[in-house]
């Protein structure tokens, strides 16, 4: 990799801009391995001026090699690997390992990788009490942001983010314990005593067993259902510079520990713009009701008096390469649950057809993305809605601290300090108040 950035580097591409006043700057083109070039604007400052882009729509924050999404093409890579051979062959630990060390594990590898997150599923007794301190009625994710973020005060010996065996320590520990401690928060908030982890199910098993599972009878995990949760969370456990991970990283460029930096990423995630899509668009179903009003929708989406959710995404402008293996797992989940006539999934098969031939969601691209889908099977599963965030952040998890451990690692990394247009008053003097 570095050769090749060394050999993109030398064929010293530049950019000139020129300002109204005649002078000028030359800004170096840069390339990566993959997707299109970038303006190097480290210098632009030189000329007094800066760039004005809200969002950072059309600027790269960072260096990464860990994700590659392009939208036109409705690609997914993880470290190169296609999401939907990952989605097929692989299981969530060894994607995981595969996103915090840039390679897929050997057979000996992946079993010690296994047996160290196994080894830190369990969290510190006093943070049953700390649970306490929330309303039964509290949403999960509130309780998510306070309790990761709280880890920092259980697990301070391995917070010096400079060392590197504390960073794989912390790595491990937020892997192995948000599943813990998502379980924890659903059952506090249904009133159901805690289920500890047991190390002789597989990651996905032990928690869908703390998920679901209760002290008066033995919990046997279905394969069919556990393979489902393990695929979204594979489909979800990273997505290249998102507003959660883009805020992971700006907290980590202070050097906030690393289980603070998680907590404000899955804050991020609350939002509706970003964590909740899935959601929604079960709730679009259910407030069309009935095959037979689906024509009538999307005439009323076409007519802006209704939002067609789950459908298009900011990113890709073709199929969302995630969205097929979920529609193929929600086909399988509703089959070993006996539920092929499910009324949703007949609803969303209907929504899906007449969408895709209509020329209006055909012209602007509007294709199902991942969330349409997994919405479904997640209800399915038995996991209720305000659980489904939740969900969404034990899987990105993996994503956040891979991106955080690989910037703390850039030789180039700064605490972030974005510019701004500023439009507010102008100098002026203070007023005494009996002068106003």
């Amino acid at each position: 990799m570095e050769n090749e950035r060394s050999e993109f580097r030398e064929k010293n591409r530049i950019a000139t801009l020129t300002m109204d006043d005649g002078r000028s700057i030359e800004l170096p083109i840069l390339s990566g391995t993959l997707g299109p070039d970038v303006i190097d604007m480290r210098t632009l400052g030189k000329l007094g001026v800066f760039t004005y882009d809200p969002a950072f729509f059309s600027t790269a924050s960072c260096t990464s090699a860990i994700t590659f999404i392009d939208g036109d093409a409705g690609l997914l890579y993880y470290r190169g690997y296609p999401i939907e051979q990952l989605a097929e062959h692989s299981d969530f630990l060894e994607v995981s390992y595969l996103l915090l060390n840039g390679e897929l594990p050997s057979a000996a590898e992946k079993a010690a990788f296994t047996a160290k997150v196994k080894n830190h599923t369990m969290v510190h007794d006093q943070m049953a009490r700390f649970f306490q301190g929330f309303r039964r009625d509290a949403h999960p994710m509130a309780v998510m942001v306070g309790v990761v973020g709280a880890l920092s005060a259980f697990y301070h010996d391995s917070l010096d983010i400079n060392n590197p065996e504390h960073r794989d320590i912390s790595a491990l520990r937020l892997l192995a314990k948000v599943p813990t401690i998502a379980a924890m928060a659903h059952k506090y908030h249904t009133g159901f005593p805690f289920m500890y982890p047991k190390n002789k199910f597989s990651y996905v098993e032990n928690f869908m067993y703390m998920m679901f599972a209760t002290p008066a009878e033995d919990y046997v995990p279905n394969p069919v259902l556990v393979r489902a949760l393990e695929r979204i969370l594979i489909l979800h456990a990273d997505h290249e510079q998102n507003a959660s991970t883009s805020t992971v990283r700006l907290a980590g460029s202070s050097g906030a520990n690393p289980f603070a930096c998680i907590s404000a990423g899955i804050a991020a995630l609350w939002g509706p713009a970003h964590g909740g899509a899935n959601e929604a668009a079960l709730n679009m179903l259910e407030e069309i009701g009935d095959v037979s009003r689906v024509k009538e929708y999307v005439q009323g989406v076409k007519d802006k008096k209704y939002r067609l959710m789950g459908f298009g995404h900011r990113v890709y402008k073709n199929m969302d390469p995630r969205a097929s293996v979920m529609r193929q797992t929600c086909y399988e989940v509703l089959s070993e649950l006996k539920l092929e006539n499910n009324k949703l999934f007949e609803l969303a098969m209907e929504l899906e057809r007449v969408a895709l031939s209509d020329p209006y969601f055909i012209e602007r691209k509007l294709y199902p993305n991942v969330d349409f889908y997994s919405g479904i099977v997640l209800r399915a599963l038995g996991i209720p809605s305000n659980m489904f965030t939740v969900i969404f952040a034990v899987a990105r998890t993996i994503g956040w601290i891979s991106q955080w451990n690989e910037m703390i690692g850039d030789a180039e990394h700064k605490i972030g300090r974005p510019r701004q247009l500023y439009r507010g008053a102008v100098k002026r003097d203070y007023v005494p108040v009996g002068r106003r």
